[in-house]
């Protein structure tokens, strides 16, 4: 079963507070961006690899391909000024119906088998995406003050991928670009559109790299998989 992914790498990480792509940065002499695509590169369900950058990255991102023989990544696509005009340009260098995956560059330790289940149900359903439980309880407050308690049993912690038809996906990116309207994920396009998106459990090593205290974690991490 085959599916390609679009991986939008155009963040200039400003809650890193590093002024430059935190992409670049490197844990264990390798960075970010070569951890995620190194997922990709050794599925062999995976057919190609978009990358979307920003223009000031792409050198950097030429290079690591070569320098890593990234044979998958057929695409280096310049991204837009948010990531769902990024990922909208990774969709229109795929021409045929397929199932694609958008993932973020930054959750670099996404394993292969849950890509693979996403992939399973994505082709009977459609559209699905990987999340796990949350954890804490979750209130929902108005200046300071609690105004509910959601009950935790039926909340989910959303990650990357997500999985979709192409044509699906494409046409939820169409009607949101023609009303103008930004979605918190992909998933969300798509639900606006009335489609119904199935969730797959992943783990919670599926971390997105956002701020410096994640890269503690993501170290710890790394650790954590060299020592099996």
């Amino acid at each position: 079963m085959k599916y390609n992914v679009v991986i939008p790498a155009a963040g200039m990480g400003k809650r890193m507070g590093i002024g430059t792509n935190k992409l670049r940065i490197s844990l264990q002499d390798k960075p970010i961006i070569a951890y995620t695509l190194d997922v990709f590169e050794n599925d062999p369900w995976c057919s190609s690899i978009v990358l979307v950058v920003n223009e000031q990255d792409r050198d950097f991102m030429e290079d690591l391909v070569r320098s890593y023989k990234f044979m998958k990544v057929k695409a280096i696509v310049k991204g837009g000024r948010e990531r769902q005009e990024s990922v909208y340009e990774g969709l229109k260098r795929i021409k045929e119906e397929c199932i694609v995956l958008v993932h973020d560059g930054a959750r670099p330790f996404v394993r292969i088998e849950h890509i693979q289940k996403l992939v399973q149900v994505t082709s009977e359903k459609s559209a699905a995406i990987l999340a796990v439980p949350v954890k804490d309880t979750i209130k929902r407050a108005k200046d300071g003050i609690v105004q509910e308690t959601f009950d935790r049993s039926e909340l989910w912690s959303i990650q990357t991928p997500q999985a979709f038809k192409l044509s699906l996906l494409k046409e939820a990116y169409e009607k949101a670009e023609m009303d103008g309207f930004t979605g918190t994920d992909d998933a969300s396009l798509v639900e606006r559109i009335g489609h119904h998106v199935e969730i797959v459990e992943g783990d919670y090593n599926n971390i997105k790299i956002t701020t410096k205290e994640d890269l503690y974690f993501a170290e710890a991490i790394i650790k954590g998989i060299n020592e099996k």
